[in-house]
């Protein structure tokens, strides 16, 4: 090695720990051996061998070694027994690899590296420090922080992963010192997972701070007693003993012995057929396929690549005595009966976080390029029934849809396309593959309204394929896959289809990272896997020029809807193993995937409405609208457009010259609804009556006007749509129509109500929690009064009210209690003192002493939501009582309008999330127990509205449903969560809604 040269130094502990757990269990098909870890190394080593030159490092090593940790017996366990004390024994299916990993470096022609005595940190180290010396540059292929010691203008370290490389200036920004202080840092801070003691208490910017004010570790110690903060001091002087032993344990070794010169790790050119030996012995189809390619070997000489896997080390395994790893076939043939005994290794890499893990699986497809060339258009039986038996055979497969519109109860089937793997276990190693099936494209004619139109030639009758289709979807163990499968679970359930044993990728995504980002196809996509898909626009046209998409070409619609499926595959296999690494398996399965059949029920059901009531309310609001607008003239003193934001501004800034107003970015005033409300509260009157204008105007387009637009021409009744994905906290929402926004505390709102009618025999019940926001509060908050209140029945408001103003609850004035209510209801929310004082019409400094009083009686709540903060903090995230987590990823922003914001939005999370999930949980739990008390035929729930369940009962089966509703309401958190205060459903039954309430 000579000056210039650039050595790469790959840790191979670390590639092994993160390739076993990124990717989700692999076997060998022959002969069941785990095989996993084995498929990942390989692949993370194949790609960084041919794109070195292209990622962040921007070089093709001259030089290359792979380091290994050798045995868990160091001297550092001679140093200190409790080294690594913590360190459970590796997974049992990881055993077997070990010794098929280093197979694995050597069929890549790669130096294999391990010393007794030492681990692979040390070797790396030794290297590093004499490559540097000759005036070599050196990148350690590792984000392992123990080795950031090593860092300096000429070692830099590179995380293949993320493909980021770690430089003085990363490490300084990740642990707030240099890396000539990382060994200092870390004896102070210790190390959990190696079981480094450390000083208690000290963290990393604790430590990163006293370093920059006393220097380094030994001043620290020398000089603690000037240390300021008496608790911190007092446990540095006692601890520090323990700081000079960690040093000594974090310290890498810089003069290991080494057998293998720098000059012999000279990177030399793959050895093809040995390497695709192995790569066959393993069965990693594709990645045989690609070093052939790249070896540039034609088919016959993969045949004839002798397939051989040595048995000297097979099953290098932790400290233990274990048994030859299994071959099969060629493989197991070559095998010496008189092989060695295995050396036993330990894998002392940090174990990797969630993070880690994502980005590994995504760097595994983010190397894999989707070639639309490749799939499939299925234009006959047989190839679909081909298909079909791949997918039984793997138990395993993508689908999605293809229709001529996004609402799935009036539109037409057009296609289908399915994705299946090869291996679905291995990223790295896997075959997918897809195609569509057209099924109702037309061809002729020049526009949409032309005559004419015929299916067109290579399509699978549509009976035929239904028929096929359905032994797929209805057959539990083939798992499918799809993105928003609830669209597609109730288009196929109009065409007799019930789809069972699926996963949705949109509700993974959704469970993992609510509030992070969205959660659809294109987004993931380009976040997971690099790839951009076909926009829907560029295969159907925009604007006035689109189409439907049974008007599309089969061969784009081949492209863009295989792509879909392959697409979702490939995102389950990344984003399906992190609910388990990262411990919310549980949520999906029982608050999310539970419950796409139900509201697809209920959305099928839809709701009856009585069309002349909203006629007659038409009237009514377009009446009360008009005698605003003469009182809005009258006080302007003027004509204007009142639906203009600009005319309006001019007039109530400009003519009328009120303070409080704003520009906006366009240079108008701005006249939102806070703008208004606030000058309303403020006693002026136009604002005010521009309000109440907008919300009788508002009402009548969007619900007394547009309703009967919705109503479904074949079942005549109204089917809005549920969103599982759109909050962060998990309450659902719902649109085309959005019934969550009806007004409930205005008369008009409550008369639109009127308006949604139970069918002929029928009646509309309604179950509605009482304050459960409140109730959820008073659990997690732990707050006595209020538990013991809720126990007794008492009335909440009532009682906050007397614990505050000392007014006996009996006899109570009503203005009393309803302060008390707004500040009860306020407070979940965050509410300020100047926007208390705005809904109660009072003084923002007689506002903020109800808030300071009600915080002083109630003092658990500060503390929760002091609490909930520091966590959001701390974590980036809230839960509910179910474990369900809320992002806010802007909770540390710098702008500190968007930090109260997202300060607010947490502490309201938990309280507000616990609530949406026991309504889930109830709603999943329902319709089960009444069809188990022969119910099932005479009750069908038909809306969820906030923390209300609507039901469509026969008359003669309401008085049997109501207690069971009741009763399931109230105890859906058990056994999950055991409520220290218990939940209350009020319950009606009506003719309409509003009645029923």
């Amino acid at each position: 090695m000579k000056k210039g040269d650039h050595l790469f130094l790959i840790d191979g502990s670390g590639f092994i720990f993160r390739a076993f757990h990124a990717l989700p269990p692999l076997t060998r098909k022959s002969d069941g051996l785990p095989v996993g870890a084995v498929s990942g190394f390989c692949n993370m080593l194949w790609k960084l061998l041919t794109d070195a030159r292209d990622t962040s490092v921007g070089v093709t090593p001259t030089h290359l070694a792979v380091i290994f940790d050798y045995s868990s017996k160091t001297f550092r366990k001679e140093l200190y027994p409790e080294y690594k004390a913590n360190r459970s024994a590796p997974p049992e299916e990881l055993v077997p690899q070990f010794g098929l990993i280093r197979q694995a470096t050597r069929a890549f022609n790669l130096p294999c590296i391990e010393t007794e005595g030492f681990e692979a940190d040390d070797i790396i180290a030794t290297y590093a420090r004499a490559a540097e010396a000759i005036g070599a540059d050196v990148t350690i292929v590792s984000s392992d922080k123990d080795l950031m010691q090593l860092v300096t203008t000429s070692v830099h370290m590179y995380d293949s992963m993320k493909d980021k490389q770690i430089g003085i200036p990363d490490v300084i920004e990740k642990w707030g010192v240099p890396p000539e202080k990382m060994i200092d840092l870390q004896s102070l801070t210790g190390d959990s997972t190696d079981n480094v003691p450390g000083i208690p208490g000290i963290g990393p910017k604790t430590a990163a701070q006293l370093l920059e004010e006393f220097g380094d570790l030994d001043t620290l110690l020398a000089r603690a007693e000037e240390i300021k903060q008496v608790k911190r001091r007092e446990n540095i002087v006692a601890n520090a003993d323990r700081a000079r032993l960690s040093r000594q344990l974090v310290t890498l070794k810089t003069d290991v012995p080494l057998d293998m010169p720098l000059d012999a790790l000279v990177l030399e050119k793959q050895d093809g057929p040995k390497l695709i030996g192995f790569l066959k012995a393993m069965e990693f189809t594709t990645l045989t396929r690609r070093v052939a390619e790249a070896c540039d070997c034609d088919a016959g000489a993969i045949e004839a690549a002798p397939v051989q896997v040595e048995r000297g080390d097979a099953a290098h395994g932790p400290d233990v005595d274990t048994q030859e790893t299994p071959l099969s076939g060629e493989a197991g043939a070559v095998a010496s009966s008189s092989a060695p005994k295995p050396t036993t290794v330990s894998v002392t890499t940090g174990d990797p976080t969630p993070a880690d893990l994502a980005a590994a699986r995504a760097a595994a497809f983010a190397g894999q390029k989707i070639d639309h060339s490749a799939y499939e258009t299925i234009g006959d039986l047989a190839a679909l029934e081909r298909w079909i038996a791949a997918a039984r055979e793997t138990g395993l497969v993508a689908f999605d849809t293809e229709t001529t519109s996004l609402d799935p109860m009036q539109a037409e089937f057009v296609g289908f396309s399915l994705a299946i793997a090869d291996n679905t276990r291995a990223p790295g190693s896997t075959d997918i593959r897809a195609a569509y099936v057209p099924l109702g494209h037309r061809t002729g004619g020049e526009d949409l309204f032309s005559d004419g139109l015929k299916l067109a030639e290579g399509q699978i009758p549509m009976q035929e394929a239904l028929a096929a289709l359905k032994e797929l979807l209805e057959d539990p163990s083939i798992l499918k896959v799809a993105q928003n499968l609830k669209y597609d679970y109730l288009l196929m359930r109009r065409y007799g289809i019930v789809i069972q044993g699926f996963d949705d990728t949109m509700l993974i995504s959704y469970v993992l990272d609510a509030g992070k980002s969205n959660h659809g196809m294109d987004g993931l996509s380009e976040r997971w896997l690099g790839h951009t898909p076909i926009a829907y626009k560029d295969v159907a046209g925009s604007g006035k020029s689109s189409v439907t998409f049974d008007r599309v070409a089969i061969d784009k619609a081949t492209a863009y809807a295989a792509e879909d499926a392959d697409v979702t595959l490939r995102l389950w296999m990344v984003l399906k193993p992190r609910l388990a690494a990262e411990q919310l398996t549980r949520i999906y399965e029982r608050l999310e995937r539970p419950l796409v059949p139900v509201l697809a029920d209920m959305e099928e059901r839809g709701i009856t409405i009585d069309r002349q009531i909203l006629s007659r309310l038409s009237g009514e609001l377009a009446q009360k609208a008009a005698a605003f607008e003469d009182e809005i003239y009258e006080l302007a003193g003027e004509r204007f457009n009142i639906g203009s934001p600009k005319q309006l501004g001019d007039i109530l800034f400009g003519r009328m010259g009120l303070s409080g107003g704003s520009k906006t970015k366009t240079g108008q005033w701005s006249t939102s609804a806070q703008v208004l409300e606030d000058l309303a509260a403020e006693g002026a009157p136009l604002p005010r009556k521009i309000v109440d204008w907008r919300q009788l105007t508002k009402l009548k387009s969007t619900y007394t006007d547009a309703l009967p637009g919705y109503v479904h021409p074949e079942t005549k009744r109204v089917h809005t749509s549920y969103s599982l994905a759109a909050t962060t906290t998990g309450r659902l929402s719902s649109s085309e129509p959005n019934l969550q926004n009806i007004p409930v505390r205005t008369a008009e709102g409550r008369k639109i109500r009127t308006a949604f009618i139970a069918s002929q025999g029928h009646k509309l019940l309604s179950a509605d929690y009482s304050q459960i926001e409140l109730r959820v509060l008073a659990h997690v908050a732990d707050i006595p009064q209020l538990r013991q209140a809720f126990a007794d029945g008492i009335d909440i408001h009532a009682m906050t009210a007397s614990e505050m103003f000392g007014v006996p609850v009996e006899g109570m004035p009503s203005e009393v209690r309803r302060r008390a209510k707004a500040i009860n209801f306020g407070i979940i929310y965050g509410i300020s003192a100047f926007g208390l004082a705005n809904q109660l019409g009072i003084e923002r400094s007689e506002a903020g002493d109800y808030i300071k009083k009600y915080f002083e009686r109630f003092p658990g709540i500060r503390d929760y939501m002091d609490s909930t903060k520091a966590f959001a903090r701390e974590h980036g995230y809230v839960e509910t009582i179910f474990g369900r987590r809320a992002h806010y990823p802007e909770i540390k922003s710098s702008n500190p309008s968007m930090r109260a914001f997202n300060e607010r939005a947490a502490i309201n999370a938990p309280i507000q999330g616990s609530a949406a999930d026991i309504i889930r949980r109830a709603m999943i739990q329902i319709e089960p127990v009444l069809a188990k008390a022969g119910l099932g035929e005479k009750v069908r729930m038909l809306l969820q509205v906030h923390d209300e369940l609507i039901f469509e009962v026969e008359d003669e089966a309401v008085d049997a449903a109501m207690p069971i509703i009741v009763e399931t309401m109230e105890h859906a958190s058990m056994p999950a969560v055991a409520m220290r205060v218990p939940l209350k459903v009020d319950a009606r039954a009506a003719l309409n809604w509003d009645e029923a309430h």
